[in-house]
């Protein structure tokens, strides 16, 4: 589907929608009964386990522990509201996806107005994935640096060879283990790391009240007064940036919901109440799946928040980049000995691993529907489309790792990306709430939701133009 197509109703599909097998066509010989309650809709979850992988590596495990070590505890309650809000934009954009079969940057190319052959949304999205080249070659190496300490291969850790080395071999794994573009392999792995480090920061901050940086209930209870003391206004607007789901992850969550079927299982809209039905069905199983990973990446987001503001607040310390991790590591050394680090690093290699594993297919499959939406291929010719896919896995990583050894500041980079995320969220809330309008009342959820996602879309919008305006006064 290019640009050039009209915008259509969900009800008059193009025909080339309609082709048995393939996750991104509604075939009615596909449809599937929904399951009842969570139990039974369990067994569908996945594409939140994805964006929970994605999510939670070197944004929150370098970002929410600086923050924490900025403003201690008491902008705890934050990580929760900063999570929370995007989550109702999140579900829009899937619920739209499911009803229509269009991935996120097709959704972005039918809001108004156009320039030239393409949305404003579309053009907002390719500034974004420029800059966004920067931020995710930060993944690359904060991963070689945790690496490095790990494993100097002979150097020092975070020595320059070393964290060359391992930026390199990185790089060559992930390609190597993601070429074949299968999304079950895809969601098993992400589900792996994504409970290791869930378990492993989890252990590490229930660990914390036996050692010399043990935390209290009143320093916990202290972070939800829903306080914003003046001086740490700009640290909680770099968090609420930063923390929870991103633009890309929102737009990515579109593709995964595509490829486990839940589009496919609900079938094309025929106009029958049957249809609305299963739509509504699988749309309840996605918004099930949806909040699952809110508590995920929230619960660890909160646990590096907490070794922040627990280990190192009180020394005055706030490492910056890489040295997070060799300061964090080296610490819990010193209280848990050897073992502590060890538990600590093999955390932070989760964490970092299954943002990079995640991360590398979910923007393959934006970049490759970018091409499309502009003439260069045809989307619906599922060979093709596979094809440009398992290109970008290709290429993606390479260029990820020669940005990240031409800069080598991996904060930086990180923060360069998520400033151009933020901006461009609001654009992701604005499409939101011009698609919801696009889909037939009966489909569209309930009140509850809706206000949701106008509370929502407008803090985030908020947002975006406060992230425009400082930086281009700064």
């Amino acid at each position: 589907m290019t640009a050039s197509v009209p915008a259509p109703d969900q009800q008059d599909l193009p025909p080339e929608r309609f082709v048995s097998g393939d996750p991104y066509a509604l075939d009615p010989a596909a449809v599937k009964e929904p399951p009842v309650g969570w139990r039974a809709s369990s067994k569908f979850f996945g594409p939140g386990l994805i964006v929970s992988a994605s999510v939670v590596g070197a944004g929150e495990l370098i970002t929410a522990t600086s923050l924490g070590a900025q403003a201690g505890f008491v902008l705890l309650w934050l990580v929760f509201v900063s999570t929370i809000v995007k989550v109702a934009v999140q579900m829009e954009m899937a619920r739209y996806s499911i009803v229509t079969g269009e991935g996120g940057m097709e959704g972005y190319n039918r809001v108004p107005p156009r320039i030239g052959p393409v949305s404003w949304v579309f053009l907002m999205w390719a500034l974004m994935a420029i800059s966004k080249l920067v931020q995710t070659g930060g993944l690359i190496g904060g991963m070689a640096a945790a690496l490095s300490i790990l494993a100097p291969l002979g150097f020092g850790p975070l020595s320059p060879a070393a964290v060359t080395l391992w930026a390199v071999v990185v790089t060559v794994i992930a390609i190597a283990t993601l070429i074949s573009n299968r999304y079950g392999l895809i969601e098993n792995v992400a589900t792996i790391l994504t409970m290791t480090f869930v378990l492993v920061t989890v252990l590490v901050v229930i660990a914390l009240p036996f050692s010399e940086f043990a935390y209290s209930g009143g320093d916990l209870a202290s972070g939800f007064g829903l306080k914003l003391p003046l001086g740490a206004i700009g640290i909680a607007l770099t968090m609420f940036g930063l923390t929870g789901v991103a633009s890309e992850e929102i737009t990515a969550y579109t593709y995964w919901c595509l490829e486990k079927g839940y589009a496919r299982w609900s079938g094309p809209n025929d106009g029958t109440e049957d249809y609305r039905r299963r739509a509504r069905g699988w749309i309840a199983v996605m918004q099930k799946d949806a909040m699952v990973s809110w508590v995920v990446y929230t619960v660890s987001t909160a646990a590096f928040y907490i070794l922040g503001a627990a280990v190192l607040h009180p020394q005055g310390l706030v490492p910056e980049g890489n040295e997070m991790i060799l300061t964090l590591s080296e610490t819990f050394a010193g209280v848990f000995d050897e073992p502590g680090r060890i538990i600590f690093l093999i955390g932070a290699l989760a964490a970092l691993g299954s943002t990079i594993w995640a991360a590398i297919p979910s923007w393959s499959r934006s970049w490759a529907n970018a091409l499309s939406i502009i003439g260069v291929f045809d989307w619906t010719d599922a060979r093709k489309r596979n094809g440009w896919m398992r290109f970008f896995i290709a290429l993606l990583p390479i260029i990820w790792l020669l940005t990240f050894l031409w800069i080598n500041e991996p904060l930086v980079m990180i923060m360069v990306g998520g400033i151009a995320g933020g901006i461009f969220l609001a654009a992701v809330a604005v499409s939101a709430l011009y698609l919801r309008g696009r889909i037939e009342p009966a489909l569209r959820g309930g009140r509850f939701l809706h206000v949701a996602l106008i509370i929502s879309a407008f803090a985030i919008i908020a947002l975006g133009i406060y992230s425009a305006a400082t930086t281009v006064i700064g």
